[in-house]
């Protein structure tokens, strides 16, 4: 499989491509890449959610053996794949459990681009409606030529408009950023 070398260069991005490198082997079944996918979904969305979670994971005082067993519960909880639960005991034997999200984001990179998709950032100062997010989703798929996959943060000091991030390229049309080169500007003249 190939995968980019700069997922590759870092170590979230290494154990990443182990981890999708196992769930494509296990295919179609309940541990293929689709399920680990499903099952990182989870555990972003819980990391964000508990700060005990996000605490526990990067707390270098945790023994192994209290991460492992805490790492497990948390596992169990969810109802993750067996494949999924091996890795984060894997993670939590090699102290690696605070790289997590990183590794999240790089497996969901290395799935999409097996996929044909890019992923896009669109960040703004207030929550987009979904008939904006389906739009402007529409929008980028025509000028990027493959499917993209949004993800949507919020950020007030935005003031207005929106950043969309696709890989390396940004586009910035945030009121923030229009008045920061209007003062610039005037400072010049």
């Amino acid at each position: 499989m190939e995968n980019s070398a700069g997922i590759q260069a870092s170590l979230a991005g290494r154990y990443a491509s182990a981890l999708f490198d196992l769930a494509a082997e296990a295919g179609a079944k309940k541990d293929g890449v689709s399920a680990v996918e499903a099952d990182l979904d989870k555990l972003h969305a819980a990391l964000n959610e508990s700060d005990a979670l996000t605490n526990l994971i990067s707390n270098p005082q945790v023994s192994r053996d209290q991460a492992a067993a805490a790492i497990a519960a948390v596992g169990k909880k969810l109802k993750l794949s067996s494949l999924t639960h091996n890795f984060l005991g894997v993670l939590a034997g090699n102290r690696r459990l605070g790289d997590l999200p990183g590794m999240i984001r790089a497996f969901n990179a290395i799935a999409a681009a097996q996929r044909g998709e890019v992923t896009a950032n669109v960040t703004s100062a207030h929550p987009l409606s979904d008939s904006q997010l389906s739009t402007l989703k529409d929008k980028l798929t025509a000028s990027e030529g493959r499917t993209v996959k949004l993800s949507a943060d919020v950020d007030p000091e935005l003031l207005g408009g929106l950043v969309v991030t696709i890989g390396s390229k940004r586009i910035d049309g945030s009121i923030r950023t229009r008045l920061n080169s209007l003062a610039h500007a005037m400072k010049q003249g």
